[in-house]
């Protein structure tokens, strides 16, 4: 059986409530955690506190803790992207409480995908822009998290979101649009 079968096998057993399933899932997936957690670090300034082995540590205990109804592979990293969105965001809101507003943690989007001639947008705009894109449609939120937050390429988005590689990114150059748009009007 295939690497992803294993983990699609593993998700399906720990999910029916299988406690060996998740020590098992543990090696399989972590790699790709810590790709996901890279991809959200990519160009963080030198002043970020928290570390990607952290955020993969802390979403996979709430991921462990959780116990996910999963579907499949991608279903699952979806889900992780999503916990360490919320890490993110989280750090961000103590660090900015703590800081009154000073030395906020910043993740520079893909200035390519967004905009080339945008400025670096802190975690917590881009989060602000993603839950404001929710409330317009969540299917292009959930796509854009799943680039930013988890470093996903168009055919993974197109994966685990069920659609064709070509709808996926059809609508990421839209979603990415109306994000810009936002950002340049906030």
């Amino acid at each position: 059986m295939s690497a992803d079968g294993d983990i699609t096998g593993l998700l399906h057993r720990w999910r029916d409530g299988d406690e060996a399933a998740m020590n098992e899932l543990s090696p399989l997936v972590h790699d790709r955690l810590q790709q996901l957690a890279h991809s959200a670090f990519r160009n963080e300034y030198a002043a970020q506190t928290l570390q990607p082995t952290a955020v993969v540590n802390e979403a996979w205990l709430q991921l462990a803790g959780a116990q996910p109804a999963v579907e499949n592979r991608g279903h699952f990293y979806a889900l992780a992207a999503r916990m360490m969105r919320r890490i993110l965001v989280n750090h961000a809101h103590a660090r900015n409480a703590q800081k009154r507003g000073g030395d906020q943690l910043r993740v520079t989007l893909d200035l390519a995908a967004v905009n080339e001639d945008t400025q670096d947008s802190d975690v917590l705009e881009l989060h602000e822009a993603l839950d404001a894109l929710a409330t317009h449609d969540s299917h292009l939120e959930e796509l854009l998290e799943l680039h930013y937050f988890g470093g996903f390429t168009a055919a993974e988005i197109a994966e685990a979101l069920d659609v064709s590689e070509s709808t996926a990114k059809r609508q990421m150059r839209f979603a990415r649009a109306w994000v810009r748009r936002y950002l340049d009007t906030a």
